[in-house]
């Protein structure tokens, strides 16, 4: 197979300080792209900027929060300035408030909300007004995360906003097909810090920082480095991509996940509607056969 080359191409990613985000920029570098390299912290920004221009690479940093339009505005225009245009949009940057419902303040959902859905909106609008004035299509990676499908223990924040950014990708597809712009989400598992703070990962994610391998069991679970995951965003930033969108990629260690677009499981219809005492007749019978369908599908 051929290698994808990327020279040419210019890519901002956000949050790319360190983590998974970093490894998709250092990826995406590797494979020819110019990279706008954003972080929050301009120390981890600048860092991975002269790590990529260390090892040939092109990449600039600019330091910013993401979530509002200033900030989304700015990073396109960064690009444009120091690289002549724009192919590909990897919102990744986020902030993390674990809390139980009865715990979180206004001020931790506001913050998770504002950095992932916020910054993945804002920024994704400025690519998509930026892809449509070069006229010739691009590329919008968002970031999903297993919790934004499944739920998570003290994740309201988080799963919300990563559940609502799938609902971006299904959204986005259909609006932006006519300009030859995909979208689609990574939902990736890794062993990051965010991982390090699951008691029954923190001793794994220890050791793999320490240079040791991730556990054969884990990889094929689908858990793995950050770097298992970069050649799936390598892959979504190319032309090689063009015919893939409205999909969400479930991404890491040994395994390839397609996650399902959602789908009515069960329906029914009575004539003349239910009233209450109906409903709760029927659904002491639905119960058992929703739970039989669901043992089936599983």
């Amino acid at each position: 197979m051929e290698r994808i080359d990327l020279t040419g191409r210019v890519a901002v990613v956000t949050g790319a300080g360190r983590g998974l985000g970093r490894a998709y920029a250092e990826g995406l570098a590797r494979a020819g792209a110019a990279v706008v390299v954003n972080d929050l912290d301009e120390a981890a920004a600048n860092e991975a900027t002269e790590a990529i221009v260390a090892a040939g690479g092109s990449a600039v940093a600019h330091v910013c929060a993401v979530g509002p339009t200033a900030a989304a505005d700015g990073l396109v225009a960064r690009a444009v300035a120091e690289f002549g245009r724009l192919d590909v949009m990897c919102a990744n940057a986020g902030a993390l408030r674990d809390r139980t419902l009865l715990k979180m303040t206004d001020e931790d959902f506001d913050v998770v909300v504002d950095s992932h859905l916020r910054g993945t909106f804002t920024c994704g609008r400025a690519a998509a007004r930026r892809f449509r004035e070069q006229g010739d299509g691009g590329r919008l990676i968002l970031v999903g995360s297993p919790a934004g499908q499944l739920g998570g223990f003290g994740q309201t924040a988080y799963a919300a906003s990563k559940a609502a950014i799938i609902g971006l990708v299904r959204v986005w597809s259909v609006e932006l097909a006519k300009y030859g712009v995909t979208v689609n989400a990574v939902v990736p598992k890794a062993l990051t810090r965010m991982a390090a703070t699951i008691p029954a990962l923190t001793d794994i994610v220890a050791q793999v920082e320490a240079g040791g391998p991730v556990p054969e069991r884990l990889r094929k679970e689908g858990t793995g480095t950050v770097e298992d995951v970069v050649p799936l965003v390598v892959y979504l930033g190319s032309a090689e991509s063009a015919g893939v969108t409205g999909q969400y990629l479930g991404f890491g260690g040994d395994r390839l996940a397609i996650w399902a677009h959602p789908q009515e499981s069960f329906v029914t219809h009575r004539e003349g509607g239910w009233t209450a005492e109906q409903l709760a007749a029927d659904f002491a019978d639905w119960t058992g056969r929703l739970q039989d369908h669901t043992r089936r599908s599983a």
